[in-house]
């Protein structure tokens, strides 16, 4: 397990940066159907685009992180309301109810995925038309360098605050016998640490491949109709 960890986060770092390289090839083709050949970051639509783009895989990481939080605490509610209601289950004398959980399970997976998704497939829509394709470039370009930080920065961060628990548990090293047993100080930290680096590096830092990708591609699709009917909002100003 001590091996199979760290040789896993790996393997998710190494596909992460190759996230790179499939917007860049995008890049190509998607400035030839918008219609541009270079963009100025100085100019107002671009620069707007650009902080717009930065902000949206922080924005995104959020809707994960707190769509886990909510599955958990609805999963929580259903196991102390079994407890509570089921005779013998604390002894263990019955089983308890599995479908309910997994129901649980599958609608939060399905619906706390809502906003996110909507969130990576209208806001090109949204740009390109409203504000144009130089406002949209600025977008995929601050999305893309950001996002690529951010998955980065979160599957490193989850992996090492996960493997930290795991550390302290096995007890291989004098340092990890130092830290104490189960239900020490550390170990109490090192739990919550991994409560919170378990959706970071699964859940977080992987689904923001699927962002930077759809988004480049949604542009890529719609990138003639952008060209020939975007900036509606500054036609009519």
């Amino acid at each position: 397990m001590l091996l199979a960890t760290p040789l896993l986060q790996s393997a998710r770092v190494l596909l992460l940066d190759q996230l790179l390289l499939f917007p860049l090839l995008c890049l190509v083709p998607l400035s030839a159907g918008l219609g541009i050949n270079s963009v100025d970051v100085l100019t107002p639509k671009v620069f707007i685009g650009l902080i717009v783009g930065a902000m949206l895989p922080y924005w995104f990481s959020a809707m994960t992180m707190k769509s886990v939080g909510s599955a958990a605490l609805k999963m929580v509610e259903e196991v102390r309301r079994q407890f509570n209601t089921i005779p013998g289950l604390m002894e263990g004398t019955v089983k308890p109810d599995y479908a309910n959980c997994v129901k649980i399970s599958t609608d939060a997976s399905l619906r706390e995925m809502i906003p996110p998704g909507a969130l990576v497939m209208l806001t090109p829509l949204i740009t390109g038309t409203l504000f144009g394709v130089e406002t949209l470039a600025g977008v995929l370009a601050g999305s893309l360098v950001s996002g690529v930080q951010v998955a980065i920065s979160a599957s490193n961060t989850g992996g090492a605050w996960d493997n930290a628990k795991k550390y302290i548990e096995a007890g291989a090293s004098e340092h990890a016998k130092s830290l104490g047993p189960k239900g020490s100080d550390a170990h109490k930290a090192a739990v919550i640490g991994d409560t919170i680096g378990d959706p970071l590096k699964d859940t977080s830092g992987p689904s923001l491949n699927i962002l930077i990708k759809l988004m480049a591609v949604e542009s890529l699709v719609f990138a003639p109709f952008f060209a020939a009917h975007g900036g509606l909002l500054f036609k009519f100003l």
